[in-house]
């Protein structure tokens, strides 16, 4: 499928296995985040909505006003981070390589690369939102 020229109904018909939607206030921010720190493929980049590809995995970016007849918004709190007691891995991406891109782009580091106890090396860099994103590789 063609991720620059399918319809949206097409597209959410393609749909399977879970599906991650994460609510911005800037889409194009948190797509640069993403592209630049992660090495995630963007498709479909506008200022209300993305799409985001990592390995098979796809993660959709919606503005804040493509909600706007949803429940959701409701429940995002008025004072950052947006995203606090979520924790969202990318597998497969050598954290300490993520953390050199992330310092450059000035994002937070909330947790430096550490192997952890359950055979993964790991950090955890803050979005622009607040979401927090782990790359991981197996260590040992």
């Amino acid at each position: 499928m063609d991720l620059e020229t399918v319809s949206a109904e097409g597209f959410g018909r393609s749909l399977t296995g879970v599906g991650l939607n994460l609510l911005t206030r800037d889409t194009r921010a948190l797509a640069a985040f993403l592209t630049e720190t992660f090495g995630l493929t963007a498709h479909r980049l506008s200022d209300d909505f993305a799409i985001l590809r990592h390995d098979d995995a796809l993660i959709q970016l919606h503005a804040d006003g493509t909600y706007a007849g949803h429940p959701l918004p409701q429940l995002i709190p008025e004072n950052p981070p947006r995203g606090g007691g979520a924790q969202i891995y990318p597998f497969g991406i050598d954290p300490d390589q993520a953390v050199n891109r992330a310092e450059v782009g000035g994002y937070h580091i909330l947790e430096p690369p550490t192997d952890k106890p359950h055979g993964l090396r790991e950090a955890t860099i803050l979005s622009p939102d607040g979401y927090a994103f782990s790359p991981a590789v197996p260590h040992g």
